[in-house]
């Protein structure tokens, strides 16, 4: 099972949620400036109207074992800026996805989700020895989608009208890495990193 540890990188410490103390800098991240506030269109939830029922929602989610959430912080920054989480762990086929994946403006195309995908993905494969990683996302979301292939995940398909969400029928569409990709995956990180 993924264990709820630390994951430092160079550019990203992942650090299990703690509601209390990550609440008040990811509102912040995930709502100010409004325009900050788009990170919400595609998940199932968000965006909060205040603090205080963000806070009870990361209560509500902190000890959760799946899904395992991190709290993302920059290490330029020393800022909390986002979110990731480890979720769909069955360890008995050696498969996990990452999801609930939402970062602040000031962290969007800089390393922070390059880095904080890979830490987990190592974790994943090289610490737990799993078979398939999963990223999932709604065929609308093309950020994510770009994502995803750009870390080296591939297109497995769409599952129509996989869910509701918000009120409207989501597709989704799926992406995996596998044990076997990870080799040479994990180099082109490692090069991407140096």
């Amino acid at each position: 099972m993924p264990r709820r540890q630390v994951h430092e990188g160079r550019w990203v410490r992942l650090s299990p949620l703690l509601a209390d103390a990550d609440a008040a800098e990811l509102y912040l991240a995930g709502h100010e400036p409004p325009e900050a506030q788009e990170i919400w269109r595609y998940l199932g939830y968000g965006p909060f109207a205040n603090a205080e029922p963000w806070r009870a929602w990361l209560r509500s989610i902190q000890d959760a074992a799946d899904p395992m959430f991190f709290t993302v912080t920059s290490k330029q920054s020393g800022r909390r800026v986002g979110m990731i989480s480890i979720l769909r762990i069955t360890p008995e086929h050696g498969c996990a996805e990452l999801g609930h994946i939402w970062y602040a403006l000031s962290a969007q195309r800089t390393p922070v989700n390059t880095e904080a995908a890979f830490l987990l993905l190592r974790h994943l494969f090289d610490d737990l020895g799993y078979r398939r990683v999963e990223w999932k996302c709604d065929t609308l979301n093309a950020r994510s989608r770009a994502a995803a292939l750009r870390l080296g995940v591939q297109f497995e398909g769409v599952f129509r009208q996989h869910m509701v969400v918000k009120g409207r029928n989501r597709d989704t569409a799926w992406f995996a890495m596998l044990d076997g990709d990870w080799p040479a995956r994990k180099l082109n990180f490692e090069h991407w990193f140096s």
